[in-house]
């Protein structure tokens, strides 16, 4: 059986370290592992990399205050994902619709960057995730995203290869790849909104069969 999702959940010594110190130099952020965002029964999962520092770590909810959650909250909003869209802390009044966010690993990671083993150690918490009731779309952002949600299905990486806006039927569910909307790629028009859209666009077309 999956592992329930525990906010003192000490598994990864480098990542429990490192947020031990952001703690006392950060008193006030969440600093801690951040738990999923949304109804467990939602029909949407979207699965990112991990907090980023000032902003799930900060807020303590999934791409809240950060770069990241801009493009994405933007995006649920204007397919009726979530009420508002922006999200900019936990007490803002967002709520999701029909959809959950969560992360491959749940601990803000140094130079965002985590290693192989705390994205293993962290993919029970993901399979829970995609234990039943299980979701009809998942959304992995990003490589890192789309090979933590395989492994927590115990699929073969290299029957599904990561590409942006490809599909994956996996069992009961569908997967949809999207590069990751970080600064970085938006930035760079690696991702632009049109490329993020036609995402969800597809899994919205999938929801509403």
């Amino acid at each position: 059986m999956p592992a329930a999702f525990s906010a003192a959940c000490r598994r990864c010594p480098r990542l429990a370290a490192h947020l031990e110190g952001v703690r006392q130099a950060q008193p006030g952020y969440h600093a801690a592992p951040v738990p999923s965002f949304g109804e467990r029964r939602a029909r949407l999962l979207v699965v990112g990399l991990a907090p980023g520092m000032h902003g799930a770590n900060r807020t303590g909810r999934p791409f809240t205050g950060d770069h990241a959650g801009i493009l994405l909250y933007a995006t649920l909003h204007e397919f009726g994902f979530a009420s508002r869209p922006t999200s900019e802390h936990a007490g803002d009044g967002l709520r999701l619709h029909d959809c959950r966010i969560t992360n491959a690993v749940r601990c803000l990671p140094p130079a965002n960057r985590p290693q192989a083993a705390e994205i293993r150690n962290c993919n029970d918490y993901l399979a829970m995730e995609l234990a039943p009731p299980v979701p009809q779309v998942v959304i992995a952002l990003g490589r890192v995203a789309h090979e933590a949600v395989l492994r927590a299905c115990a699929e073969p990486l290299r029957a599904h290869p990561f590409a942006h806006a490809a599909g994956h039927r996996l069992g009961a569910f569908l997967l949809l790849d999207s590069y990751h909307c970080s600064r970085y790629n938006t930035q760079t028009r690696r991702l632009t909104p049109a490329m993020f859209r036609e995402v969800f666009a597809l899994a919205r077309r999938e929801l509403d069969g």
